[in-house]
């Protein structure tokens, strides 16, 4: 298992494991036209250019396991992390726990004195364990449907 920064051409395939993360992951914590608005099973091209826009704003760090993107995060300059998404497939063998030592170690390295993020219903417990709290609920609408989150932060020694 290795951390790297996103590769050319890799944000469709990043989508497949966002994709793979919401479905497989979140639906025991949100409805399935939750987790359609959240990830829909069918894009148009429009969507995909959409995502690789945002993927490459984002930058993440992938997280690659026998070569294959297992899971990604991004850290954004001012402490966001946008996206944080784990692959189901590879849940529970260490990839987010990488992942997030990555993103904690590059804040530090960059100064930061503080992280925060809007945290599903399904990934709350996971940024718990790295001392991330609650600070508010919230209910975003995602393509006319609203999907419980969290806005969480962690202050950093």
């Amino acid at each position: 298992m290795r951390i790297r920064p996103l590769l050319p051409g890799e944000a469709l395939t990043l989508l497949g494991v966002f994709r793979a993360s919401v479905h497989g992951l979140a639906a025991r914590d949100y409805t399935p036209a939750q987790l359609d608005a959240w990830a829909p099973r069918t894009v148009d091209a429009d969507y995909e250019d959409q995502w690789i826009a945002r993927i490459q704003a984002n930058r993440p760090y992938v997280a690659e396991v026998e070569g294959v993107p297992a899971g990604f995060a991004d850290l954004q300059p001012t402490g966001y992390i946008d996206q944080f998404f784990v692959a189901a497939d590879y849940a529970g063998q260490g990839v987010g726990s990488m992942l997030m030592r990555h993103l904690l170690d590059t804040a530090r390295a960059q100064g930061l004195t503080r992280l925060h993020s809007h945290v599903s219903l399904t990934a709350q417990p996971f940024f718990r364990r790295f001392g991330f709290v609650v600070e508010q609920v919230q209910y975003p609408v995602v393509r006319g449907v609203a999907l419980e989150n969290a806005v969480m932060s962690l202050q950093l020694n």
